[in-house]
């Protein structure tokens, strides 16, 4: 039997990808079904996607499938022809990325999980398939001039940052389970109003439009296939786009440009700037925003403290580890008030 996992050292397999010339195409794909075996559900797909040669993150549920893959372009049709003869995916839509150099993921993960997305609901609580009604680009153009619409961004802080729809309301959050009582909480009172949900390719607004209709909003629509549907839809048929900056992505590029807007800040400076990294500090490691200068300033890091760290040698950082705290030793997602605060390493 193949082995159903990778056991070659991550940054063996990132240089790798980053050294190949082969062209991939960046997709993602979700549907909801429920499966009676999701663990044998899982390793039939480990073994038939990582003969095509399929890199990416794929999560399985006994609700269904959730994935963000790439694919190599030589590979692309067998692997949809691949896809398709599952009964319960032929047909799936597959969200295309928008801005796309092919070096998305570097490996194969399928992964269980209770929940295809994490959102802390009880799904017997209310009826999961009364879900809010599909728009179109065209729609949602159109929908967005009623004075009467409200827009609602459902993705995390760290990716509104960086892109949103115009006027959109976009909840102060890090997970997806925190935005549905506060984005509940924000639209009381609009209850009759229209109310527009997005996200990346749709998958958080599937739950969330199911769970608002229960809670009395009349009239709620999600953007069909997300951000991603919408640009290409938009770029398709000549409309206007009306989502500014960059749409964030939970892969190796950080973000796909939408528009040429540059609406966030640098989390050092403050200049204009929406490039995510991850701080080159590993004992940190905290998501922010970073300009090319304080790029070379900082030394990749979020802060003088975790730029002194990684200059110190390797048996020194390894006495200090565990014990000096970072801006992400807890691993929450940067935010721009506490990278301002710019503490040198102080050694014991």
């Amino acid at each position: 039997m193949p082995r159903l996992y990778n056991i070659v050292n991550n940054d063996e397999l990132r240089q790798q990808m980053l050294d190949s010339g082969e062209k991939r195409v960046t997709l993602s794909f979700y549907k909801y079904h429920k499966l009676d075996s999701p663990e044998q559900f899982r390793d039939e797909l480990y073994r038939r996607w990582n003969k095509l040669g399929v890199f990416g993150r794929i999560y399985v549920a006994g609700e269904g499938i959730n994935g963000q893959i790439s694919v190599p372009e030589a590979q692309f049709e067998a692997f949809r022809a691949d896809m398709y003869s599952i009964s319960w995916l032929d047909g799936i839509r597959l969200n295309i990325a928008i801005d796309d150099d092919g070096r998305s993921f570097f490996k194969l993960k399928v992964k269980l999980r209770e929940k295809i997305v994490a959102d802390g609901l009880d799904d017997a609580s209310f009826d999961v398939t009364r879900r809010g009604r599909h728009l179109g680009a065209e729609a949602v153009n159109l929908l967005l001039d009623d004075p009467d619409t409200v827009v609602v961004d459902m993705r995390n802080h760290y990716e509104s940052e960086v892109g949103h729809f115009e006027g959109a309301i976009c909840p102060d959050v890090e997970t997806f389970r925190e935005a549905l009582p506060l984005v509940e909480e924000m639209l009381s009172g609009r209850e009759q109003d229209n109310i527009i949900m997005y996200c990346t390719g749709g998958i958080r607004c599937e739950k969330a439009s199911a769970y608002y209709l229960h809670k009395g909003f009349r009239n709620v629509y999600m953007i069909d296939g997300g951000i991603i549907e919408y640009t290409r839809q938009c770029q398709e048929k000549g409309l206007p786009v009306r989502f500014k900056g960059k749409n964030f992505v939970f892969d190796e590029r950080m973000g796909e440009r939408i528009s040429e807007d540059i609406i966030a800040q640098c989390h050092q400076c403050g200049a204009p700037c929406d490039t995510h990294v991850n701080c080159a500090n590993d004992a940190c490691h905290i998501l922010f925003i970073q300009c090319e200068a304080c790029a070379e300033t900082y030394h990749q890091c979020c802060s003088r403290k975790c730029s002194d760290y990684i200059q110190l040698p390797e048996e020194v950082q390894e006495a200090l580890r565990g014990k000096a705290v970072f801006n992400g030793t807890k691993f929450g997602k940067g935010r721009y008030k506490a990278l301002r605060k710019d503490e040198s390493l102080v050694l014991e």
